[in-house]
């Protein structure tokens, strides 16, 4: 059967579904080469009463079962992370829950779990230091009461609170004093979050690197490793060249991963990826070709599903949310399009009819013939069909 499409620039165009999904990984292990976490999405509740500024509603059942998923794959999971809506409709008394619930799934099913610790309880407004170190310290309190690991995510507040960059550093040093183990240290560029512009204390990133670098040296046994997501390869690369012994560099790049992960001969990064949500299976499956020394047959599994990465989280890179949720829709891991805020319609029908198309062209879909009638069927709502 054939789709009519929209095309950005209006009208339609005819497009036909694969008939078979592409060979997916079976599941197994996690990789032995690579630490592999897949920041994963949480299913909104479609039946609740709520609306953009309500507290968010969840899908507990649906919600788990996306993360029991990932890990019968072998991939890590990074919870309550920017992928899971932080910040955009996801309030702190849900990711709360969501580090619970998903902390004790972990345990129950031997998976491997970090979460996110920040600040997002404070109110909107001003707020001193101090105030944003008591935030940040209940976070990480909590997450480390789970048994997860922690990712010390960058901070609105801070970012908002900061003058100097010797505020960033002695933020930090409080909070890595504290910590009971090494956490992941979180670099979100603007284009992820335009409130953080200026992080570390200067819009200019090599200033910016230096002061982290600064984190990094002064307590490099309460680091387990740094996330970057600046999608800047170049950066990362210089930057993971500069780390001191022991601790890893996560890409968080959406745009280059592949390379990032294979390496150079100087080194490699690991990955805490947003775009692993929707490619778990084809990233575990590539990530155990790279375990046995197949660079070429890594980059030949992954290399393709930069198009569809790149597509996600074109500008505004921020609402990439929208189309990961779409794909797990598309997929079968949920039985509708709805979002935590309303942030479904983040997104225009023709940037999900291209995510659709790509997607399907990767066999991402377990059940095409499933995806082809949930597409067709936003194509009716919207006015669009067949």
């Amino acid at each position: 059967m054939t789709l009519r499409l929209p095309s950005p620039g209006g009208g339609t165009r005819p497009y036909t579904p694969r008939p078979a999904p592409a060979r997916h990984d079976p599941g197994g292990p996690p990789p032995a080469s690579r630490t592999v976490f897949a920041a994963a999405h949480v299913v909104a509740d479609p039946a609740a009463d709520t609306g953009p500024d309500g507290p968010a509603a969840v899908d507990w059942d649906a919600t788990l079962a996306f993360r029991r998923h990932l890990w019968s794959h072998g991939l890590g999971v990074a919870e309550a992370m920017d992928t899971a809506q932080r910040g955009m409709g996801l309030d702190w008394p849900a990711a709360a829950e969501l580090i619970r619930r998903s902390a004790a799934e972990a345990r129950a099913v031997g998976g491997r779990i970090v979460c996110g610790a920040g600040t997002d309880q404070l109110p909107p407004g001003a707020h001193s230091l101090a105030e944003v170190r008591a935030a940040y310290e209940e976070q990480l309190a909590l997450v480390e009461e789970t048994g997860s690991g922690a990712v010390l995510m960058a901070s609105r507040a801070l970012a908002a609170a900061a003058k100097t960059p010797d505020d960033y550093l002695g933020v930090y040093a409080h909070l890595l004093r504290q910590a009971a183990g090494p956490v992941v240290l979180h670099w979100l560029g603007p284009m992820f979050d335009p409130a953080l512009d200026g992080y570390w204390g200067s819009t200019d990133l090599d200033a910016a690197t230096e002061t982290f670098l600064q984190v990094l040296s002064a307590h490099p046994d309460k680091i387990d490793g740094i996330k970057v997501s600046l999608l800047d390869a170049r950066r990362e690369v210089e930057l993971r060249r500069r780390l001191p012994a022991g601790v890893r560099c996560y890409t968080g790049d959406d745009f280059n991963y592949p390379e990032l992960i294979a390496g150079d001969e100087q080194g490699f990064s690991h990955a805490l990826l947003g775009v692993f949500d929707p490619l778990g299976p084809l990233a575990a499956r590539a990530v155990r070709v790279l375990d046995s020394g197949d660079v070429k047959g890594f980059r030949e599994l992954l290399d393709p599903t930069v198009e569809l990465s790149r597509h996600l989280f074109r500008a505004p890179t921020r609402f990439y949310k929208t189309g990961v949720v779409f794909l797990a829709w598309l997929s079968g891991h949920q039985g509708h399009f709805t979002m935590v805020g309303g942030l479904q319609s983040a997104r225009s029908l023709p940037h999900l009819a291209r995510a659709y198309e790509l997607a399907d062209g990767l066999g991402l879909f377990p059940d095409p013939e499933l995806a082809e009638a949930r597409m067709a069927s936003l194509l009716t709502v919207y006015g669009a069909g067949r």
